[in-house]
This record gives C-alpha cells, sequence and structure tokens, in this order.
C-alpha cells in the first residue's frame, strides 16, 4: 500500500479543496404563473415545462 513520506502541509491541503464547495442551483422565472423554479424541470406550481403542459395539476378546494 501507499504510504505517504511527508505530512501534507495545511495550506497545500486548503489548496487543494477550493473546489470543493456547495453550489446553488440555478433558479428561472416561470413564464406562465411567474414562480421560480429549476432549470430543466417541470414548474412545481403549475407543471407547465419550457411554455408547454407537462403535469396537470389540479386545483385544491
Amino acid at each position: 500500500m501507499a504510504h505517504p513520506k511527508r505530512r501534507q502541509s495545511k495550506t497545500r491541503t486548503l489548496k487543494r479543496r477550493t473546489h470543493d464547495k456547495a453550489v446553488a442551483p440555478t433558479l428561472a422565472v416561470c413564464s406562465n404563473c411567474g414562480e421560480l423554479y429549476v432549470y430543466h424541470t417541470v414548474c412545481p406550481s403549475c407543471g407547465y415545462y419550457r411554455g408547454k403542459v407537462a403535469i396537470v395539476k389540479e386545483v385544491a378546494e
């Protein structure tokens, strides 16, 4: 098995980890209802995707 000959410094470890971060998903505005939704997904409030009905949502009474 590989075994490190020397300990990695904190600076070197942190340099490697600079790209390991959480990224917020890109949001878009629905053209039908104006709600925010994640790109490339069906709008959760109205069921539209790219200007067409993808899922028929029933109105709660």
